[in-house]
Order: C-alpha cells, then structure tokens, then sequence
C-alpha cells in the first residue's frame, strides 16, 4: 500500500512540476529547470553516498576492526539477500544510524558510536534490517528523485518572482502566479516528506521481517527517539532524512515539514504486525 502511495505521491510531484513550470515561467524556464534538476540529480545520484559519509566523518571498518557489526550486517544482508554493503562508523555521541548508496551493489551503512553503546544486540539487528531495506528497495533513488522535482519548483518559482520584480513576468493572471509561487514550493516541500515517511513505515516493516521480529525495532526506536532529544547532534538539515530517527529536534508547525512519520505511529505499526 505504502508502494503506491509512493508513486502517487511521486505522479503528483511530476504534474505540480509541469504545471507551475508552465504557469509561472512558460515552456522555456520549466524546460531550463528541468535540466538543472537533472543536472543536481546526476550529481547526487552519483556522488551523494560519498558526499553525505564525508560530511560526517564516517570511518570505513573492516571485519577485523569491528567484527560484532560487520559480521551482523553480514549476516542480516544475506537474509535480506542483497549484497554485503560497506560498514562505517561515525564518532558521535548520539544513537542514530544511515544508509545510502544508488542500488545495491553499492549500499553503505553507518552507526553513530552512540548507537553501538546504547542498544542491545537484537535491537541493533532491527535497525540494521531498517537500513538494509532501505537499501534492498532503492529508497535513497526515490529520495534523490523527489527532492530533484521539489527543488525545481522551487527554483521555478525564483525565476518566476525575479522575472515579475523586472516587469517581465506574471503572465495574464499575476495574481494566481504570485499564489503559486508561495504554495507551490510549500505544497512540494510537504509531498516530499510524504513520499520519505512512507518509505520510513515501509523500512519499519521490511527492517523487522529481516530482523526476524518487529519488538526489537519498536524498542530501538524508541530508545533512539527519546536519545535524539537529549542528545545534541550537529545534523545537517538537508541530511536529515537519512537517519533512522530525525537527529534535529522540531514541534509545532515544523512537524509538518517532518520527513520522519511520528515514532509513536512507527512503533504501533510494529507491534502490531
């Protein structure tokens, strides 16, 4: 179900893109949008596993070095039956854990040290199975995708808003032109998150069937929850997505714009699988 809400989700992305690209700034700027998106997308689609590792100080370990974890990501992937991805480690005190990589073939997954101290073995394996879903199903594709699409309409409504502030734009009707440009970033920014939240309960699921049981991933997730609010984390906002819980801290309004669906809701679905 989450599947197809995903593609729905992602359709209607699609179309607000056309859509405002062609109200805004006609066929020539949704056109240059496009391939500016497409431009970033190649980048990230390619680059952003390294990129994101980089940006956290991730260290790459070998079985050797850290045999209790490569040996369970090991053993977890070949139940998953996708290939063994790299294991990295990141030197910070709050528990929370990543994965990326384009497919596959070329999956990563990295724990925060505060991770390893603070759960138990079986409620590490539940996370570690959220991570190898993650990877299993290409979320991170999906990711790059809808953020692609989400920052070309923002970018086509800056274009729009300069070329009005010139007295170039606007079109025939300049008030719906201005309401665009302030809801459709907005409305894109929220199917953005929705698109990540569904990928989350479906990571939740595919994490606890891999894991063998869903309590363990319910325990863990509430452990990390209450630890990520305790626990300062220097995350990049952009970033945030990634992790199995939102390492920034956020209510009210900005629970909106929350790529992580409530832990409450995540845990409720576990237990009752």
């Amino acid at each position: 179900m989450n599947g197809l809400k995903t593609a729905v989700l992602m359709i209607t992305l699609t179309l607000m893109l056309i859509a405002i690209g062609g109200i805004l700034a006609g066929r020539g700027g949704m056109t240059f949008a496009l391939l500016m998106a497409f431009g970033i997308n190649f980048i990230a689609y390619w680059f952003s596993d390294k990129i994101v590792l980089k940006m956290y100080g991730a260290r790459q370990v070998i079985e050797t070095e850290a045999p209790g974890l490569f040996n369970m990501v090991k053993r977890l992937a070949y139940k998953a039956e996708i290939p063994v991805p790299r294991v990295y480690i990141i030197n910070q005190d709050q528990p929370n854990a990543f994965a990326t990589g384009r497919n596959p073939e070329n999956g990563a997954i990295a724990v925060t040290t505060g991770i390893i101290k603070l759960l138990s073995k079986e409620e590490l394996e539940g996370v570690i199975g959220h991570e190898l879903s993650h990877i299993k199903h290409r979320d991170i594709l999906v990711g790059t995708i809808a953020a692609a699409i989400a920052g070309s309409i923002s970018y086509i409504a800056q274009m729009a808003k300069w070329s009005m502030i010139s007295g170039r734009g606007g079109g025939n009707n300049p008030i719906v032109a201005i309401a665009l440009m302030i809801v459709g970033p907005i409305a894109a920014l929220l199917v953005q998150t929705a698109i990540s939240r569904s990928r989350e309960y479906d990571a939740d699921e595919g994490g606890a069937k891999i894991a063998g049981t869903p309590l363990h991933l319910s325990s863990a997730l509430r452990k990390l929850h209450t630890s990520s609010k305790e626990v300062p984390f220097d995350a990049n906002p952009a970033t945030s997505h990634m992790f199995i819980v939102n390492p920034l801290s956020g209510g009210g309004i900005l629970k909106l714009f929350s790529t992580h669906p409530p832990v409450e809701k995540r845990i409720a679905r576990l237990r009752s699988m």
